[in-house]
């Protein structure tokens, strides 16, 4: 089949793409122009230019949507126009399946921003009338992901650390193998279509014990103090002082910890059931590579 991917580029898109191309003639779409290379071919293009999209669906069989454009100004309306723009054009092009990864947590009106924001995203794509199979994940455990690296930097730069009460909050994350495993594996797949599934990895644990446990595979013991008092954007600001994520990032991720982001289901890992990578084995290889 031919599938197009936008996001291509990112921590996840570029994961994937080893994972179709055995099988699939692949569409890479990219903001920047990308050399050739042998099982996919890319398109520059936008996904806020209705224009760009058109172009990079056209003869598309299945269209993954991982764009994100968190750090921005005004992520929110960026992501509401690029996921609108992908379900007129999936429409218009005949496209079988739209498969979006989004994200776990609160769905009420006190959601964060961020997870809003992943919500609304859904919706959008759904807007049309091809049938969208959507992914819920937490927190991805794998080199580059912003969460994983905030927590890695926090660790090799801070032996104290005074923290906001959200290192309690329960999680549940995956590892990036796991997650493109997932996606690769319902593409195409009509018992996945019009379905929204929960993803998670093995364990379900707080961000204290993840800090904790990648100091333990960095050698480190730090010392950890919780207090109630650090708001979102003293959070944010915290966090921009002491990694490499920058407030813009920080503080929208910070405000959707508050609530706990756990799988409540596990149907797409009965319907495609493979053994998870535990935390311990997805940090290792992410602070590996």
């Amino acid at each position: 089949m031919r599938v197009a991917v936008f996001g291509a580029t990112g921590i996840v898109g570029s994961a994937l793409l080893p994972r179709l191309t055995p099988e699939h003639e692949l569409v890479g779409i990219s903001r920047t122009a990308r050399p050739a290379e042998p099982h996919v071919r890319w398109v520059t293009g936008d996904a806020t230019s209705a224009e760009d999209v058109m172009r990079a669906v056209e003869g598309a069989e299945i269209v993954y949507h991982l764009v994100h454009s968190l750090g921005a100004r005004h992520f929110e309306r960026q992501d509401r126009v690029a996921a609108q723009n992908v379900a007129d054009a999936s429409e218009r092009a005949g496209v079988e399946q739209i498969i979006y990864l989004g994200g776990l947590g609160d769905d009420g009106p006190t959601a964060s921003s961020h997870l809003r924001s992943r919500r609304e995203t859904g919706e959008r794509l759904a807007s049309g009338s091809t049938p969208v199979t959507a992914l819920r994940a937490a927190m991805i455990v794998g080199k580059g992901s912003a969460a994983f690296e905030t927590i890695v930097a926090l660790v090799d730069r801070l032996p104290a650390m005074i923290t906001p009460n959200w290192v309690s909050t329960p999680t549940q994350p995956i590892a990036l193998d796991d997650v493109t495993r997932y996606l690769a594996a319902v593409c195409g797949s009509q018992r996945t279509f019009g379905e929204s599934f929960d993803v998670g990895g093995p364990e379900v644990m707080t961000y204290r014990q993840m800090i904790e446990r990648i100091a333990v595979l960095r050698g480190r013991r730090p010392w950890i103090v919780e207090v109630p008092v650090l708001t979102p954007r003293l959070s944010s600001l915290w966090l921009h002082l002491v990694t490499p994520v920058g407030a813009s990032v920080a503080r929208p991720l910070i405000e959707g910890l508050k609530n706990p982001t756990i799988a409540r289901e596990e149907r797409l890992r009965r319907l495609f059931p493979f053994d998870l990578t535990t935390f311990d084995e997805a940090a290792r290889s992410a602070l590996a590579s």
